[in-house]
């Protein structure tokens, strides 16, 4: 198991020599990305005596809490708190979009709940319509009766008229007899009695004839009340047919202002697309000039590492061939002149440091294998990634081939210092066992190689190498930075897209309903005026034609007063044309 440990070293005394080194557990990974801390346990650890103390490292236990793998942990803690960004990254962008979701979802709720109280209320509406619409269709019944009741009083009149008109005819024939009668009165001349009750009976059943009007005023009067009642009724209901026109006129503006909002965010979707679509392209040059870089630094890694092999082969040439000289060389004339306890001192000193840094690279060649066997890996893992996973999976292993570069570039360094250490090991070792007594073969060192310029060269040529390295994985990072920031962009504006594209359909959908509606509630009304317009055009039509009657009876009733004032100046003509009381009588 794996754990985060800080490396404690204790101090030695003079005698015993160096301190013990030990490690304290801080904490311990459960999964790739979940660590947990632990109690704080200390285990023995040598391996780590190289290190500094407090620094922090990672170290592999097995079951018997014996250390198995121990390595810095600098590097790897970076790579978990890039994760940890990346991921805090995420979740922010997750956080903003359900953010966004709840309020495009809060905001077609209230949209829908207020749609759905407005149908219910014009719903009602139009129910109330329907029944003021069947209560004015029974109105109408009452109406047309009551129309043709004024049509048959109408129809009375005009025969009392036409029978009037038929009296006063031979009512003007009789006073025409009258003044004939009169004329020859003046002459002498007297009626008889035959001719006076002849007279007297026209006179009696002129004054029969006479038509009483207070019965057809009075009928015309409730003609007029009932009239004015069913206008009444009716101006109620021209009113709300207005207040429902200008609800509709009020709908119809909503309509049109809900078509501009729909205008608009089609006009916004568009330009939101057409930036979508040059970010894109953007992404894409960028994308593609991130990959000519990292293969251009691939091609310099590349040249950095075959350097590095040459400058190793060098170093084992120089290590395992008499003949080549590198590096610092020992003082044979000082060694010669120290004692010979110093001599094996020194000797012990300098062969107990050359472990030590043999320990320290074999554990980083470890390091190594196990960091190439991860790379290779990730490498298969990317072969076959999803394009999802595809991006962090490049980046896991860009990191991991950094890490390995950078190892690999300290542990040449530390190779050359402990092949340097062994040769100049050789060299005090050969001078104490010859002062020892033993037989050492002398080697020449005349005509030895010396090989550090050359390596001096190779040196330079790597430090060009990684400068141009890092110059070009600094540009890479940027690129890289910008081109996950254009990704993020990307994909918050194409569910920003998606959200615009699905509330625009949900305004398409509302102005669809709503247009219907307002069609709806134009022929309902256009309907209800259908059916009121000719009740109103009948109830003035009535109220007209009983105006028109009106007037007749009034000019009737002059007629009849003239009537009969006429029998009476008959009757008192007659009179005195009649000298006979009886007949005066009768």
């Amino acid at each position: 198991m794996l754990y985060l440990a800080e490396v404690q070293k204790q101090k030695g005394g003079l005698l015993s020599g160096g301190g013990k080194t030990e490690l304290k557990l801080l904490a311990c990974q459960r999964t790739d990305q979940n660590w947990s801390t632990v109690s704080e346990e200390v285990i023995a650890a040598e391996e780590a005596s190289k290190l500094n103390d407090g620094a922090l490292v990672l170290v592999e236990l097995n079951p018997n809490r014996q250390v198995q793998r121990i390595q810095e942990a600098g590097r790897p803690l970076v790579n978990i708190l890039q994760n940890f960004s990346r991921q805090l990254e995420k979740f922010k962008l997750k956080e903003d979009e359900i953010d966004q979701w709840k309020q495009s979802l809060t905001f077609q709720a209230q949209e829908l709940n207020r749609r759905e109280m407005d149908m219910e209320v014009r719903l009602e509406q139009l129910q109330q319509l329907e029944d003021e619409v069947q209560h004015l269709e029974e109105q109408k019944q009452e109406v047309d009766t009551s129309r043709q009741e004024i049509e048959r009083l109408q129809g009375e009149i005009e025969r009392n008229r036409q029978e009037l008109e038929g009296a006063w005819e031979h009512l003007r024939g009789e006073q025409r007899r009258l003044e004939e009668r009169q004329a020859d009165f003046q002459q002498g001349t007297v009626l008889d009695e035959e001719q006076s009750r002849v007279i007297s009976e026209l006179l009696n059943r002129l004054s029969s004839r006479v038509t009483p009007t207070e019965t057809v005023r009075e009928h015309l009067h409730l003609a007029f009340e009932l009239v004015e009642k069913q206008q009444t009724t009716l101006t109620p209901h021209w009113q709300k047919l207005e207040e429902h026109k200008s609800a509709i006129t009020q709908q119809q503006e909503e309509v049109e202002c809900l078509s501009q909002t729909f205008s608009d965010r089609q006009n916004a979707l568009q330009q939101a697309q057409n930036s979508l679509v040059q970010q894109t392209a953007q992404l894409k040059i960028n994308t593609a000039d991130l990959t000519s870089k990292q293969e251009y630094a691939r091609l310099l890694k590349e040249q950095l590492r075959n350097a590095e092999e040459l400058y190793q082969q060098i170093h084992s040439l120089a290590a395992t061939s008499g003949d080549v000289v590198l590096g610092k060389q020992a003082d044979v004339e000082a060694l010669n002149k120290m004692p010979l306890e110093e001599l094996q001192k020194i000797v012990q000193d300098l062969q107990h440091k050359l472990e030590i840094d043999a320990s320290f690279v074999h554990d980083q060649e470890q390091e190594l294998k196990y960091k190439q066997e991860g790379i290779e890996e990730l490498q298969t893992k990317l072969n076959h990634a999803s394009d999802h996973d595809h991006i962090n999976l490049e980046l896991e292993l860009t990191d991991e081939k950094d890490f390995y570069q950078m190892l690999n570039s300290s542990l040449v360094g530390q190779r050359r210092n402990m092949l340097q250490h062994q040769k100049f090991l050789k060299q005090h070792q050969t001078v104490l066992q010859r002062r020892q007594g033993h037989i050492v073969t002398e080697e020449e060192s005349n005509n030895k190689i010396n090989l550090e310029p050359i390596l001096l060269q190779i040196e330079t040529q790597r430090q060009q190498y990684s400068q141009e390295i890092q110059k070009l994985e600094r540009e890479i990072e940027q690129i890289r930075s910008g081109v996950e920031l254009n990704q993020g962009m990307i994909d918050n504006q194409t569910h920003n897209l998606d959200e615009k594209r699905q509330e625009l359909k949900a305004i398409e959908e509302n102005l669809l309903s709503l247009r219907r509606t307002t069609a709806e509630y134009y022929g309902r009304v256009n309907l209800y005026q259908e059916a009121l317009q000719p009740i109103q055009d009948s109830l003035d039509g009535l109220r007209q034609k009983l105006q028109e009657i009106g007037e007749s009876l009034g000019q009737f009733q002059e007629t009849t007063d003239y009537q009969i004032q006429a029998i009476a100046q008959l009757r008192h003509t007659l009179q005195s044309l009649i000298p006979q009381p009886e007949l005066l009588a009768s």
